[in-house]
């Protein structure tokens, strides 16, 4: 058995790239109809669902590698013409099936996997290789295009698979022909028939297909960001010695091996310092909108009853006085989120310009002082201790 093709049948390393493509793709589909339907209300549930996704993307990116080969392989190989040329619209219809699969076995974990890339959280790769992607920024608009576009072209995919098998069924017990011999491994006798003529209805047929099923997702909204939780309180405006002109307040947890980042968009601070004061320099007041969080593909999770707890418990808010540490500065109070306020000592440096001060300062978290997270017991699934890294540059107000 040769391995390279002829003009009749198929040689075994177009035949291996064939049935191991196969083997990979419905694999991979079973996997995230699975993993998508399961629940994940406690710890054994959430770690399941994520093995399930951390396969299903592994798979995806294992099926873009082997497309991209077998498409490399194929451009320099013959390939046998269809059995029944005469029949003119089945054997079109063959083809563009044809090119819908090479396409979406290209583009389908393609965009599911710049998808991956660009979101936070959640069910990591299982290959050396990183989890993110060159020129793929951690953004949630690029995730949520990329995501829809997967949704989207992972239709067509099936339904091309489905439209291949049906055919395949069709030559093996209705037309009792070679068709599906000459694709098995194994000398396969097969007519000698012309190849197919060169046509470019079929790849542009398959190509309008994808266009216009990318614009109906479009039409239908499935590629712009939606926010899992409608439960943005806005915050009242606060008066301060010091006015916040421009800040980022992060949280980052560590999932399944892998840091998480997230940033709280919606938050104030009142604060009162005075750098020439003894003892107590100042207070701060910061109120968090807790809705306001983008933690990647986890921020729904993130605002359910077992974690923040939105609805019910919308701001946190960290109260402290502000001293002289050893080295810089020091905010020692209270942070309270839901229904537990728990001691909190932020040290922070603080560079003063003037009437201009430039704060940066970390602090290390437990989740279970504050009965966030209480169904997902193991570590390793989701990490106790959480870094909160807040940096801000404000102004002093003027009389």
């Amino acid at each position: 058995m040769a391995a390279t093709n002829s003009t009749t049948t198929y040689g075994t390393v177009t035949k291996t790239f064939h049935w191991l493509t196969a083997l990979l793709i419905i694999t991979a589909i079973i996997l995230g109809v699975v993993a998508n339907r399961l629940p994940y209300e406690t710890n054994d549930q959430l770690a399941f669902k994520a093995q399930l996704f951390s396969f299903h993307k592994t798979l995806g990116v294992l099926v873009f590698a082997v497309a991209l080969a077998r498409i490399l392989w194929a451009l320099g190989q013959p390939k046998p013409g269809s059995l029944h040329p005469e029949r003119t619209l089945e054997t079109k219809l063959a083809e563009m099936v044809h090119w819908l699969l090479y396409i979406s076995l290209v583009a389908v974990p393609l965009t599911g996997w710049i998808h991956h890339a660009a979101s936070a959280g959640f069910a990591p790769i299982l290959l050396p290789i990183g989890q993110g992607l060159p020129l793929v920024p951690k953004d949630e608009g690029v995730s949520e295009l990329f995501a829809g576009l997967h949704w989207v072209w992972s239709k067509i995919m099936v339904g091309a698979i489905l439209l291949h098998i049906a055919g395949a069924l069709k030559h093996q017990i209705v037309d009792k022909d070679a068709t599906m011999r000459r694709m098995w491994f194994g000398n396969a006798e097969a007519p000698d028939v012309p190849a197919n003529p060169k046509s470019l209805t079929a790849p542009t047929a398959a190509v309008a297909i994808y266009v216009l099923a990318t614009g109906g997702g479009a039409m239908a909204g499935l590629y712009t960001h939606h926010e899992t939780v409608d439960a943005t309180v806005a915050l009242e405006e606060v008066s301060s010695d010091w006015q916040v002109a421009e800040g980022s307040l992060e949280i980052t947890v560590t999932q399944f091996g892998s840091q998480v980042t997230g940033t709280f968009n919606e938050w104030t601070s009142a604060i009162t310092f005075d750098p020439e004061a003894e003892g107590v320099l100042g207070d701060v007041t910061t109120t968090i909108a807790i809705g306001s969080l983008e933690l990647g593909s986890v921020t729904g999770q993130a605002m359910g009853a077992d974690f923040f707890n939105v609805e019910a418990f919308p701001t946190a808010t960290f109260s402290a006085e502000i001293t002289r540490g050893e080295t810089d500065y020091v905010a020692d109070g209270t942070l309270t989120i839901k229904d537990s306020t728990v001691p909190v000592t932020l040290p922070f440096a603080l560079t003063l310009d003037g009437d201009t001060a430039v704060m940066t300062g970390i602090v290390a978290l437990d989740r279970r002082e504050f009965a966030i997270g209480n169904s997902v017991t193991d570590e390793s699934n989701l990490g106790f201790g959480v870094g909160i890294s807040i940096s801000l540059t404000a102004t002093r107000a003027t009389e």
